[in-house]
């Protein structure tokens, strides 16, 4: 076990702040685990935003099934679009990336309909500010539910067949619309078995997943769907995260994957991943000191 690992430190932690579960793995090996609140690794548990996290590496199957590239404009698929100046700029890794240009929005119980997210008008200009919202997702599922017609799919019917059922990945439940629609945003429930071995098919997929964990000009601390770095970690984790201290942390490096889910609005990634990793070496500590300059 490598000696930078404080499990120890890192358990006593997320049980003083709401713990539901904790699982840190290693490959197959499951190093720790945690439970508390009457939490089990098979009791569904909400993801909140963490669910944002499957449509980038969804977006990925679809550009490589011929589907959609990720910097083809959402006009040319969304009519509606093309007579707005800003809108007709915007492409999918910019609504992905939440740098579309939409303001604050769209979470919780505020998730608009696709047609209500469609008719949104854009904050800012396209590709030059990143503001965390649900509004963007809900455009891209829009966008993606016009492409997957021909196959007779929904985006989340699209999701399951090539990514979770993959996966060995299953949804306990997921929240629908005023309108029978499925959020992208947030909405899914999953046990802790479940997500975590999400994570593990993550990793195992680094390398054809590359583009969710590649920053933008005006964030190079997110993704597609997915945050990229904090301090005092390895260079390469990345994270999933979802409210209330809901995470996925995956560091490939080591083969490690570790859940987190919690009710706590005290608990902090940073301050997680500090006790989970303790030291870190300096080399490791410039790398991501050139990421957090350029952090929003």
């Amino acid at each position: 076990m490598s000696p930078s690992l404080d499990l120890e430190a890192a358990t006593q932690y997320v049980r003083t702040h709401g713990l539901h579960a904790t699982i840190v793995t290693r490959g197959d090996e499951v190093l720790a685990q945690a439970y508390g609140d009457g939490f089990d690794a098979r009791t569904p548990h909400a993801l909140y935003s963490g669910t944002k996290s499957f449509w980038g590496v969804a977006a990925l199957c679809a550009r490589a099934d011929g589907l959609l590239e990720l910097d083809e404009p959402i006009a040319d698929t969304i009519a509606q679009w093309r007579d707005d100046s800003w809108k007709r700029r915007v492409t999918v890794r910019m609504l992905l990336t939440l740098t579309a240009g939409f303001g604050f929005g769209g979470l919780g119980a505020s998730v608009p309909t696709y047609e209500n997210a469609l008719a949104t008008p854009l904050r800012n200009g396209p590709g030059t500010r990143f503001t965390y919202g649900g509004i963007p997702l809900q455009v891209f599922g829009a966008f993606f539910a016009r492409k997957l017609r021909g196959r007779g799919l929904t985006p989340h019917e699209y999701l399951r067949e090539r990514v979770l059922d993959p996966a060995g990945v299953s949804v306990s439940s997921w929240r629908k619309l005023p309108d029978g629609t499925q959020p992208l945003p947030t909405g899914a429930s999953l046990c802790a078995e479940s997500w975590i071995r999400y994570g593990r098919y993550i990793i195992k997929n680094r390398a054809a997943l590359a583009p969710c964990f590649e920053g933008t000009d005006v964030n190079a601390r997110y993704g597609l769907g997915w945050w990229l770095g904090t301090r005092d970690a390895p260079a390469d984790l990345v994270y999933a995260s979802g409210s209330a201290g809901q995470a996925l942390y995956l560091v490939p490096s080591l083969d490690l994957a570790v859940l987190h889910f919690g009710r706590s609005s005290s608990y902090r990634h940073e301050t997680f991943v500090k006790r989970l990793f303790g030291k870190v070496s300096q080399r490791g500590r410039s790398a991501r000191a050139t990421r957090h300059s350029a952090m929003p």
